[in-house]
């Protein structure tokens, strides 16, 4: 049996988990919410919508960006964004520390036994 945490932070009717995190990270890496969406297996339009989401609740910008044209167009994550990315990351170690003594306990489990 594989045991794991998955974080997610309730807040103004939004949440924010592993999925929009990585998206976030994903945006900072391919300068773009095109190549970010593609990278997690979404559409530009589905990208977008879970960052306005979590930019809407959160009253704060998340991500910069650029017209296309002749250079390209781009997005660059807003220095509230690092921070945001960064006390989660933190935060999600945290708990997977803490947690270690109850997943020791679940791995040895028998799933038979159920």
């Amino acid at each position: 049996m594989k045991v794991k945490l998955r974080l997610q932070i309730r807040f103004n009717d939004s949440v924010i988990g592993p999925g929009k995190i990585a998206l976030l990270e994903s945006v900072a890496q391919h300068g773009s919410i095109s190549g970010a969406g593609k990278a997690c297996g979404m559409t530009f339009r589905r990208a977008w919508q879970l960052i306005e989401t979590v930019q809407e609740a959160l009253g704060q910008p998340l991500v910069e960006t650029t017209v296309g044209g002749k250079g390209g167009g781009g997005a660059e994550l807003t220095p509230f964004a690092k921070s945001l990315i960064e006390h989660y990351r933190k935060l999600e170690k945290q708990a997977n520390g803490s947690a270690g003594p109850l997943f020791e306990l679940l791995n040895q489990t028998d799933p038979g036994l159920s």
